[in-house]
Order: structure tokens, then C-alpha cells, then sequence
């Protein structure tokens, strides 16, 4: 028998002869597949719902069950909709093969089979099914890419805009001019620098802040305090919210994730307290001690809260907090601010404020020696 060029999977064959079902295993395990098998329908419903295969081997007539209503069965799956199947079958009735074609089979082999022929077909199903499969998950990867590159731009191209607009209607006071000069300028490298990032396909390194375990440019929570309120102090300033900062602990307090990372979800979250919380009037920035040799960053503000109801779908991808009246939020920012935090190995979460209000929690795992590399100091 000729090498065949196989490509790995797992096959599941339904066939009501135990001798038939026997014969065909053997012969696939050998070629390296992984082959489960069932002597009935349901059995095999069971089965493929369990863990869904990559093609499925189906005798069309068998007792109970037959192969065309467990291919209706399948079909009404989404998870199995999409597995090809292939039916097993003695006949040579041509209605009975447009039948089922019908039914969504992709192929068929008559028995007593070839164990080549079997072979060349399984193959060749196999090999496009996990082709597609490899596609479908590049389209979604580039999908989540684009994703990410919208979301993370929207917070400094706002600043940009916010300051831009000040300037243009010329009604700011002139020893504020410089100021919101350098909120443009810094606003603009950082959406370059996360566009060149993603162009670099850093994506991985973003998301964990590290890179072979070593973290380059190490977040100090008390520079990152500085940079926040030297960014937004005067845009929560034009909402009529006051700004409060608190500070714990001695020493720049590094944290165990890239800092323009934490800047970001940091940056997702005061964005968020500006759209749904100023009426609160207040926005509070505090630095704390966690649990277990971990720090806490906590954004606390003064509006409405969360209601309880709706607590549980926050960090859900595609859900609002409330709508925008600039149609700009996508829903993705808590999402996305949770994922980056859990991955550098910390967390990001929820509480209701005492005394009203909402309050974010980002914890982070305090960084070890020997794991950074960037300078004593580094902001934030």
C-alpha cells in the first residue's frame, strides 16, 4: 500500500456491524488518526456533542436510527454543523446517493470498500476541513486584531480631540496653551506607537506585557497616577468632575506589567467614568495594598453605579454600559482591560462604591527581581 500524506484529526465511525466498525479503525488508527466509534445513532449523537469530530464515517441504513436522521440530528447543531460526513454504504441505489447529498453528505464510499480508496477520501475531507478550520481561526484572530487597533486608538485620538477643540475655540487661558499642546503631542505618539506595535504583530507581547518572561518597561503605579492626571485632569476639569488621587506605600510600587499596558486599561476605565459618571462630579485615582504581595489601582467614581442586574454582563465582549451619544463605544473596552489584566497574571473587577458610586479594581502581582529590565523608576 502507498504512503499516504496524512493529516491529523479525529474521525468518528457509526456503523451497526461491530466487524465493519473493527475493520475501519484499525485501518485509520494506523494512518494516526483518532477514531471513536458507535454501533447506533444516539450513541453517536452522544459522542460527536461531547467532543465534535473532524469528519464523520456514517453507514446510511441501520436499525433504529439511521444515518440520515442522525445527519438531520447533526445538523441541527451548530457546533456540529459544519463536520463533513461521509456516508458508508452497500448501495448502489442512485436515488438513495442523491438523497444523500442532499442531506449534506460530502462523499460516500460502497462497501465492501478499497482500504485505499477509503483512505484517499478520508484524507482529502480531512485535510479541507482542517484547512477551513485553520482559515476561519486567521479570519477571527484578524478580526480581534482590528478589534483591538480601533478600540486602543479611541482613547488618545479623543484626547487629541478634546484638546485640539479647547484651542480652536480659543477661550482657554494662555499659561494653559502649553498644556494642551503636550496633551495633542503625547496623544498622537501614543496612538502611532500602538498602531507600529500592532503593524509588528505584537499583539501577544501588548496583551501579557512581557516577552520571555522579561517585562522591559515595568509600570510604576505612582507614575502612571502622574501621567493620569497630567492627561486628564483638564478633560474631567471641562465635565465638571474634580479629580482626587491617593497614594500608599513608599518607593515607585513596580507591578508586573508593561506600563503603556496598564496605561491603556487604566485609560479604559477613567473613559468610561467620563461618559457615564459626571454627574457624580468626582473621580478618584488610588493606589492601595492588595492581598498576597499584590497592589491595587482603583478608579472610584460618583455616579450611578452598575445595577446589580447588570453587574454580571460588564465584562462581556460587545456590551454598553449605557449609549453613547457619539456612537463611538463598541463595547469592548472592559472586555478587552480584563483580558490584558488577567494575562500579566492579576485581575480587574467590579464593587459598588461605598456611599454610591462605582468603583474599579485593577490587582496587580507586585514585579520580582530579575524580571525587568528597564531602569529604576520607570513611569508609569
Amino acid at each position: 500500500m502507498p504512503n499516504q500524506a496524512v493529516q491529523p484529526g479525529r474521525l468518528l465511525v457509526v456503523d451497526d456491524q461491530p466487524a465493519n466498525l473493527k475493520a475501519v479503525s484499525a485501518l485509520l488508527s494506523r494512518q494516526g488518526y483518532e477514531v471513536a466509534t458507535a454501533t447506533q445513532g444516539e450513541q453517536a449523537l452522544e459522542l460527536a456533542a461531547a467532543q465534535a469530530p473532524d469528519l464523520l464515517l456514517l453507514d446510511m441504513m441501520m436499525p433504529g436510527m439511521d444515518g440520515f436522521e442522525l445527519l438531520a440530528e447533526l445538523r441541527k447543531r451548530p457546533a456540529l454543523q459544519q463536520v463533513p460526513v461521509i456516508f458508508l454504504t452497500a448501495a448502489q441505489d442512485r436515488e438513495l446517493l442523491l438523497r444523500a447529498f442532499a442531506a449534506g453528505a460530502v462523499d460516500y464510499v460502497t462497501k465492501p470498500f478499497f482500504p485505499e480508496e477509503l483512505l484517499a477520501r478520508v484524507n482529502a475531507h480531512i485535510g479541507l476541513k482542517l484547512t477551513r478550520d485553520r482559515l476561519e481561526r486567521v479570519a477571527h484572530e484578524r478580526q480581534e486584531l482590528v478589534n483591538l487597533v480601533a478600540h486602543d486608538l479611541k482613547n488618545p485620538l479623543s484626547s487629541v480631540l478634546f484638546a485640539s477643540e479647547v484651542l480652536q475655540q480659543g477661550a482657554c487661558k494662555p499659561e494653559r496653551v502649553p498644556r494642551y499642546l503636550a496633551i495633542i503631542h503625547e496623544s498622537t505618539r501614543d496612538a502611532i506607537g500602538y498602531i507600529r506595535r500592532y503593524l509588528e504583530a505584537q499583539k501577544q507581547v501588548a496583551a501579557a506585557g512581557a516577552r520571555d518572561g522579561v517585562i522591559e518597561h515595568p509600570a510604576c503605579l505612582h507614575g502612571l497616577l502622574e501621567w493620569l492626571v497630567e492627561r486628564y485632569e483638564l478633560q474631567l476639569e471641562a465635565r465638571g468632575m474634580r479629580l482626587r488621587v491617593e497614594r500608599a506605600g513608599e518607593g515607585p510600587l513596580h507591578v508586573a506589567i508593561d506600563a503603556r499596558v496598564l496605561r491603556q486599561v487604566a485609560e479604559n476605565l477613567i473613559s468610561n467614568a467620563i461618559k457615564y459618571a459626571a454627574s457624580g462630579g468626582e473621580l478618584t485615582l488610588a493606589v492601595r495594598r492588595g492581598a498576597g504581595g499584590h497592589w491595587q489601582l482603583r478608579v472610584e467614581d460618583r455616579g450611578g453605579g452598575v445595577p446589580p442586574e447588570r453587574q454580571g454582563e460588564l465584562f462581556r465582549p460587545f456590551t454598553r454600559l449605557g449609549v453613547r451619544e457619539d456612537g463611538m463605544s463598541s463595547g469592548l473596552g472592559l472586555s478587552l482591560a480584563r483580558q490584558i489584566v488577567i494575562n500579566a497574571g492579576g485581575n480587574l473587577w467590579y464593587e459598588d462604591r461605598d456611599g454610591g458610586g462605582a468603583c474599579f479594581v485593577i490587582e496587580l502581582p507586585v514585579l520580582q527581581a530579575g524580571t525587568a529590565t528597564a531602569r529604576e523608576g520607570a513611569a508609569g
